[in-house]
Formats: C-alpha cells, sequence, structure tokens
C-alpha cells in the first residue's frame, strides 16, 4: 500500500474518532444543562437539617420538594398503585387481625412497596407519587382498626340474641361514615400539628416512613444504614417471633425473687426486646419517653400493688359479672387489665378535653375562617403556597354536614327502627365524641407512634350506652346502636390518628396537602369495603362467635356492653381518679396525655422507649464536637427508622406463617424461664450495643 493510501485510511479512521468525540461532546453540552439539573435534583434528596428540631426564631423549614416548583404526585400510576395497596393491606390485615389477633401498621410496607415498583419501573421525580401511594393505600390500617375493634361484636352477641342483625351494607357504611368523618375534622388542625408544633414532635411513625421514602429516592450513602439497620432490626424481629431462639419479654419473673415478688405483692417489671420498639423509642426521644414510662410505672408499681393491698379478699365486679376472682388471685396483669388501665382511660378522655380547651383558639379561627368562606369569601388556598393548601374550609364545612347528615339517615332508618329521639341522641354522641377525641388521636401519634383508638372507644360504649338506655334504648337494639355508634367513632379516630401521620409526611417531603386530603377520600371507601367483604366472609367460614377467630378487642366491647344494656354500671371512679390524675398534671405542666398513654399502655411497651430515648441521648451528647454528635444523631435516626421497618416487614411475614400453620418455634416446656429470657436479655444488649455502635460508623 502506497503512503498516501496509508495515509488517506489513517486521516478517515482518525476522522471518525474525530466525529464521534465531537458529536459525543455536543450531545454533552447539549444535554449539560439536563445532566446538572438531575445530578443536583439528586444531591437534594434528602431532609434538611432542621427537619427534627425545633425552628429558632425567624427560621423556616424548606421541604425536600419546593414550594415554588410543580412534582409529578396525583396520575394513573400513583392512584393505581395507591388503591391496589388499600385492598391488599385491608384484606391482609383485617385477616390476620380476626383470625391470629395482630393488628400491623401498614404504612411503611407499603412506602417500601412504592419505592420499589417506581425503582423497578425507573420512574423519575417519583417522591412525590411514592407519597400518594403511601397516603391512600395506608386508609387500610386506619379502617380495619375501626371496623374490627367493634362490629365483630354484632356477630358474637348474635349468637345470644338472635335478634341481632348485621349486613354488608352496616358494616360499610359505619366504617366509610367514620373514616370520611375523620378525615374532615383532622384537616383543620393539620397546619397547627405538621407545621406550627415542627419540632415540639417525635411522629415516630412518620419519621421513618419518611426516611424509607428519602432514602428509596436518593439510594447510595444514606440508604446504607437504613438497608443495613431493616435488615439486622428484621432477622432480630423475625427469630423472635417465628424461631422463638429467644423471648419476646424479659421480666423480673425470670428469678425467683421476682415470681415470690409478683405473686405476693403483684409487682413485676417487663421489657419487651423488639428491634421494632427500641427504635420507635429512640425516635421519641428521652424526654417524652420518660413521661410515658412514669405513667406506666405509676399504674404498674403503685396502684396495681395497692389495689391488691386494700381489696386483696374482695370481688370487684360491680361493673363487670363475668369477674368471679378476689384481687388478691389475680395476677398482676389481670390486675391491670380489669381495674388499673381504666385509670389510663379516664385520664386520657380528660387530656383530651383539656386539649381541646387549650386549642380553642385553633378551633375557633377555623370555624371563623369557614364561616367566612361560605359567605362567599375569598379562597384561602389562592393566597398560600403549594405545600400549605388545604381544602377549602368551605368544602370542608359543607363535607362534614352532608356525612353528619348521611350518618344521621343511617342511624334513624338501619339502627334505631325509625325513632327520631333515638337517632337525634345517637348523632349528637357521635359528633361530639369524635371531634373532642380527634386531637387526642393525633396527639398520641404525634408523641408516642401509637393511637389509643380502643381505650377510647371503649369510653364511647360506656357513654354511648348508659346515655341511651337512659332515653330508653335497652337491650338486644341498644346493644347494636351502640356498637354501630361505636364503630363510626373508632374508624373516625383511628383514621384521624393514621392522617396526621401522612400530612407530617407530606410536609416534611414537600406534597401538596389538598392533593392528599382528597384522594385520601378514596382510600378510605375502597378500605371499607374490602374489610366489609372480608369481615362477612370470615364470619360464614368460621363465626366469630365460635372461638376460632380471636378478635380480642371486639370480644372485649362485647363484653362491656352486654351487662352495660342491661342494667349494670361502669368503673365511673377509676375514670374519675384518671381525669381527676390528668388535671394536677397539666396544673404540674406535665404532658398529661403523654403519662396518661403509659397508665393505658402495657409495661414492656413502654419501658423499651426509654431505652431507646436514653441511646438518643448517648449518642448526641459523647462528643464534644456538635456536628459530631449531630451527624451521630442523624445516623441514629436512619438506623432506628431500619429497625422499625424491619421489624413491621417481618411482623406481617411472621404472622403471614402462623397464619398458614407454619410453626417453626423451638420454644417448649424445656425452654422457659430462666433460659429463654436470659437469652433474650443478652440478645438485647448485643442489639443495643450494635445500635450505638453503627451510629459512630461513616457510610
Amino acid at each position: 500500500m502506497s503512503l498516501s493510501m496509508r495515509f488517506k485510511v489513517v486521516w478517515n479512521a482518525k476522522r471518525r474518532q474525530l466525529f464521534c468525540i465531537s458529536s459525543g461532546l455536543l450531545y454533552l453540552c447539549e444535554n449539560f444543562n439536563k445532566m446538572e439539573k438531575e445530578t443536583k435534583d439528586l444531591e437534594q434528596i434528602q431532609l434538611p437539617e432542621n427537619a427534627f428540631r425545633e425552628l429558632k426564631a425567624g427560621e423556616d423549614y424548606e421541604p425536600v420538594m419546593k414550594a415554588n416548583r410543580v412534582y409529578p404526585e396525583v396520575n394513573v400510576w400513583s392512584v393505581t398503585w395507591g388503591i391496589l395497596m388499600a385492598v391488599l393491606f385491608s384484606a391482609a390485615a383485617a385477616y390476620l387481625g380476626l383470625k391470629v389477633g395482630q393488628v400491623f401498621e401498614a404504612a411503611i410496607p407499603i412506602a417500601i412497596i412504592a419505592v420499589g415498583a417506581s425503582t423497578a419501573a425507573k420512574r423519575k421525580n417519583a417522591l412525590g407519587e411514592n407519597v400518594i401511594i403511601q397516603s391512600i393505600g395506608a386508609c387500610s390500617g386506619a379502617v380495619v382498626a375501626g371496623a374490627i375493634f367493634t362490629l365483630p361484636a354484632l356477630y358474637i352477641l348474635q349468637a345470644k340474641y338472635p335478634e341481632i342483625t348485621t349486613s354488608f351494607f352496616k358494616i360499610f357504611l359505619a366504617s366509610a361514615l367514620g373514616g370520611v368523618l375523620g378525615i374532615l375534622f383532622l384537616i383543620p388542625f393539620r397546619k397547627y400539628f405538621v407545621k406550627d408544633m415542627h419540632g415540639k414532635y417525635p411522629f415516630p411513625e412518620a419519621t421513618a416512613t419518611t426516611q424509607v421514602l428519602v432514602s428509596g429516592a436518593k439510594g447510595g450513602g444514606q440508604a446504607k444504614p437504613l438497608l443495613i439497620a431493616g435488615l439486622i432490626g428484621g432477622l432480630y424481629d423475625f427469630i423472635v417471633a417465628t424461631l422463638g431462639w429467644w423471648n419476646e419479654n424479659v421480666t423480673s419473673r425470670m428469678l425467683g425473687w421476682g415470681v415470690a415478688l409478683a405473686d405476693k405483692a403483684k409487682v413485676v417489671f417487663k421489657v419487651n426486646t423488639g428491634a421494632a420498639v427500641l427504635g420507635l423509642g429512640y425516635i421519641v426521644g428521652l424526654k417524652y419517653a420518660l413521661y410515658i414510662c412514669f405513667g406506666s410505672l405509676f399504674v404498674w408499681w403503685i396502684v396495681v400493688p395497692g389495689m391488691s393491698l386494700l381489696y386483696h379478699d374482695t370481688v370487684l365486679n360491680l361493673w363487670n359479672p363475668a369477674i368471679v376472682q378476689s384481687v388478691g388471685q389475680m395476677s398482676a396483669e389481670e390486675i391491670f387489665k380489669n381495674y388499673a388501665r381504666s385509670i389510663g382511660i379516664g385520664g386520657i378522655a380528660m387530656a383530651g378535653i383539656i386539649g381541646i380547651i387549650r386549642s380553642w383558639g385553633i378551633i375557633r379561627d377555623a370555624v371563623g375562617l369557614a364561616g367566612r368562606e361560605l359567605k362567599g369569601g375569598a379562597n384561602a388556598t389562592q393566597q398560600v403556597e403549594r405545600t400549605q393548601q388545604d381544602i377549602s374550609f368551605k368544602i370542608i364545612a359543607i363535607g362534614t354536614i352532608a356525612v353528619l347528615l348521611a350518618t344521621f339517615i343511617f342511624f334513624l332508618t338501619g339502627i334505631m327502627q325509625g325513632n327520631l329521639l333515638f337517632a337525634v341522641v345517637g348523632i349528637l354522641l357521635v359528633a361530639v365524641i369524635a371531634f373532642l377525641f380527634t386531637t387526642v388521636a393525633a396527639n398520641a401519634i404525634a408523641i408516642v407512634g401509637s393511637n389509643p383508638v380502643s381505650g377510647m372507644t371503649l369510653m364511647t360504649l360506656i357513654f354511648a350506652s348508659v346515655i341511651m338506655v337512659a332515653v330508653g334504648l335497652k337491650g338486644a337494639g341498644g346493644m347494636v346502636a351502640s356498637l354501630m355508634m361505636g364503630g363510626v367513632v373508632c374508624t373516625a379516630l383511628s383514621m384521624a390518628g393514621s392522617f396526621i401521620t401522612d400530612l407530617k409526611i407530606g410536609y416534611w417531603l414537600g406534597t401538596t396537602p389538598r392533593k392528599q386530603e382528597t384522594w385520601k377520600f378514596l382510600g378510605t371507601l375502597v378500605s371499607a369495603a374490602t374489610v366489609g367483604g372480608v369481615m362477612m366472609l370470615l364470619n360464614q367460614t368460621y363465626g366469630f362467635a365460635s372461638g376460632n377467630l380471636a378478635a380480642p378487642q371486639a370480644n372485649a366491647m362485647a363484653a362491656v356492653i352486654d351487662p352495660l344494656m342491661n342494667g349494670v354500671g361502669a368503673p365511673w371512679v377509676l375514670y374519675g381518679i384518671g381525669a381527676l390524675l390528668a388535671i394536677i398534671l397539666t396544673l404540674f405542666k406535665v404532658p398529661a396525655l403523654a403519662f396518661a398513654l403509659g397508665m393505658f399502655i402495657p409495661l414492656e411497651l413502654n419501658v423499651p422507649l426509654v431505652i431507646g430515648g436514653f441511646i438518643n441521648w448517648f449518642v448526641t451528647t459523647r462528643s464534644k464536637d456538635a456536628q459530631v454528635n449531630e451527624a451521630r444523631g442523624e445516623r441514629g435516626t436512619l438506623i432506628a427508622s431500619g429497625f422499625i421497618a424491619g421489624g413491621a416487614l417481618m411482623g406481617v411475614v411472621s404472622a403471614l406463617l402462623k397464619f398458614g400453620g407454619v410453626e417453626w418455634s423451638i420454644a417448649g416446656s424445656w425452654w422457659q424461664n430462666p433460659l429463654s429470657e436470659l437469652c433474650a436479655l443478652a440478645a438485647y444488649l448485643c442489639l443495643i450495643g450494635f445500635f450505638i455502635r453503627l451510629t459512630k460508623k461513616s457510610f
């Protein structure tokens, strides 16, 4: 080949290379701004430094998704996935809650599924969509809790009173009307709880769900500690719940002197060794955890032993004829269940009343704004930024009136046999109690992540039964009326507590509240229909009255309402003691609701909150460098969120395995105290050490 030919070949090759390089450079130049923007967006997908602390004077919180930009939120993808999650988790939660007696929270698993689906589909800017999926799907847990705590009691009582009848339509309406009412009652309080009280409430479940959504959107270093903690926490809780390698609780009974102390003095100590509860305590923080635990210790170490000492040989069954043992013959747990817990119920009720009084200015302003809009005033949603736009108060006011009217018609025609007086009294009770306890449910979720809805519903049933008996509605008809009223109230309060979590997630991430609020109604209707169908199917298949279905809350409601509707009283003295205690605590500036929650929630679930809170204090105070402490605290929040997420997922898996008859537990007569609890204590100490060590590691 001649020199000229070789030169042409080389030149053509180089020319092609130069063309490719220049084309690539041209492409990079043309797309540089887009790539730079996408890179910056990825870097910005992280919670601001002030997400979990109180704001300083003049400081504002700027969410992940900026208020001056529009993001994908409500579309075919998010609504379809949200409805699918609502159906699946409503069916699963109702099925497992009634069959196994175990109710799981759906928000975190749904968030994980939403992140996984959007990642698999390679959807861009999916954070807003995932929030909507989670918000619609989370209706499942709220509606299920409201329904299965009360309405199966109708089937249980039906075995004793054949004249009691129910139907899918009644179950659906009670759940749907209650859920919609809870949404409408809560919306006026959104700004107060999620914005005005920013950093003052820990919002443990919302924190964990938000971390899942953010980590899933960002990936990389932020997802790594969450993933590691989720795997470790999930495996740990799975070993406890399914394999039974060690006990779920460590108690003072694992030692001989502890058994004697429990039997003679009715004094016990318990701590749940689960990873999820430990993570919950970290997010709650030491301050609130101490208030909650003090309330629990007051009941378990003062009230329970005190009642045994004072009424050792007395059978206190004035309000529950089923009690046939003397107080001294009962275990500490039985004394708590039959008597002491009622003090917590009274405290929660009074704390709610105090909260309403203190929030009267907020309520007045909300009502005033609604009144101005009804008169044709300016629409508030046009005067505020996107991330603070709520459904118009005019729509809320009209919607509330319409739902209360529909509930009244439902009571009048379907429950009260056309008696106008009974229907009027019933709707007034439902409206007042649901509105009164809405802030209690929101406060409880904001503080401890647990809604005492069963206690508030029990109080509702007692009040409703006493008042309905006073106006002349007794017997089987009164039982149906009270349970339906309780079902509406229970679902409303359950929805209010669940929804404040969704709204806080939206506030942190920067979604549009109005869109969350609007599509929450659809999720409620879908969940109510699913729960109604599953409940009727389970009753036809197993029969609630047969004992083949656990339904512990509904059985408790049936046991309480039966004697009430037949002229037997209620533990008013214990309620009164709790109410008086709440007033005294408030006067001494002690958070009465946190203390009362401790009196109601079992001891073993309160002590881990203090341990988790102590870990929070420990890891954020060990270094003299404030930035190091802050970084460790943030990693701790991710680890705690991973523990909660892993525990929640494995809780669902364990319940499904138990329901399917899969039994892998090694627990038996030979694996009891002290071996299983000593093993649990060792494992728990290792888990705490792992938690602390992981906060010091850089990712």
